[in-house]
């Protein structure tokens, strides 16, 4: 019997998470979306929209309410409401997994004691111990926000004894924890899938390019030997197994200069990395993480095309409105925009993914094509 689905968070995640449950109409009825802006990327597929905070507790009491199972396409929730509900409805991943992953230190704490790579940390109470603790690590290392924080706005890299008072009181009295700085030599992530009888399947492992801690471009399959490869695709089932909570996980790691690979962050949900699957995987990561949840057999991770998924964001001159973006229909070019009526600095905007139909096409062809396509995909405000 089809179910109704409930999404906390109805933004590019939560739209393309609809789109893929209206290809499922046998398991998936109806989706509704919790989400504070009004006709958001989600709603406007047609998922029906309870508008209010991620964190009320009286919305997402009525949306448990409303459907058979909820998941949730940001961290942000309040783990603690969904705890109190997941007795009358099902919830994925599940409430003492995102209570995990929400606290950042409680994350590093959690892989560490289950023998997962992390970088060195050191939870921090005050300018002084900041003071005192920074020594064992040395310049630079990274000060980071514990709660409420993604795209690197959490992060403050403290790179001599100049910048203790200001990285300390730019976080204006938040939770935070010291972290060693990884010299990497490229940042990969991890799709993987874990469904509610526990089986898993992870997707090859992607190298990820960020400016300003923002994801500008995954390249599907990795710049990488086979080795470090699998030994990425690895530690995520382990990470998986470890972890229980049922559906699509983005786990993000550094390679290291000596070929390790370390654990960064983990986010409890469909991952910006994990666009290319729309075009380039049998499954896509959307469809996946239904499957996941819903307990069905999870989809098949191959990786038939090389892609690369390229963001499309918001610039640093303006703010507002903004142009639509289009592009000429062309072999292996896949525009996909998520709706936002109003351009913001550095907000996700929208993704193509260039995709290696021809056998004959290397990564190199699609970062020549990314490159060709840069100016096309320019932000302009509306006149």
């Amino acid at each position: 019997m089809a179910q109704i689905l409930g999404i906390i968070g109805g933004g590019q995640l939560g739209m393309m998470l609809a789109e893929a449950a209206k290809k499922m109409p046998d398991h998936i009825s109806d989706v509704i979306v919790l989400d504070p802006t009004e006709n958001c990327p989600a709603a406007k597929v047609g998922a029906k929209q309870i508008v209010a905070d991620f964190k009320d507790e009286h919305a997402i009491i009525e949306l448990s309410k409303k459907v058979d199972i909820i998941t949730y396409e940001i961290e942000l929730g309040n783990s603690d409401v969904l705890k109190k509900i997941e007795a009358n409805t099902q919830i994925s991943p599940s409430p003492d997994t995102l209570k995990i992953i929400q606290d950042k230190l409680s994350q590093k704490k959690f892989l560490q004691k289950n023998k997962l790579p992390v970088a060195d940390f050191v939870e921090i109470n005050s300018l002084k111990d900041l003071s005192d603790k920074i020594n064992e690590f040395g310049f630079p290392a990274l000060l980071k926000a514990r709660f409420d924080s993604y795209d690197g706005r959490g992060n403050f890299k403290i790179n001599s004894k100049n910048d203790l008072e200001i990285a300390y009181k730019h976080f204006n009295g938040k939770s935070l924890f010291l972290e060693k700085f990884i010299d990497f030599t490229m940042e990969v992530s991890v799709i993987s899938a874990r469904n509610t009888r526990g089986d898993i399947e992870v997707y090859p492992t992607v190298e990820n390019i960020h400016e300003d801690n923002i994801l500008r471009m995954s390249i599907a399959p990795a710049r990488i030997s086979k080795k470090i490869s699998k030994n990425a695709e690895a530690v995520a089932k382990t990470t998986m197994q470890v972890l229980k909570g049922a559906g699509v996980f983005g786990i993000e790691m550094f390679v290291t200069k000596d070929d390790r690979i370390i654990i960064n962050e983990i986010a409890p949900r469909v991952h910006n990395s994990g666009h290319h699957t729309l075009q380039s995987s049998k499954t896509s990561q959307f469809e996946q993480h239904l499957r996941a949840i819903l307990g069905l057999k999870l989809g098949s991770t191959e990786l038939l095309h090389p892609t690369i998924m390229y963001n499309i964001l918001g610039p640093k001159t303006f703010e507002g409105k903004y142009k639509p973006i289009t592009l000429p229909q062309q072999k292996g070019v896949f525009l996909k925009m998520y709706g936002k009526e109003e351009s913001k600095i550095k907000r996700k905007l929208g993704h193509i993914n260039v995709v290696a139909l021809d056998k004959s096409m290397t990564i190199s062809d699609l970062l020549d094509t990314v490159k060709q396509l840069k100016k096309k995909l320019t932000v302009q405000p509306m006149n």
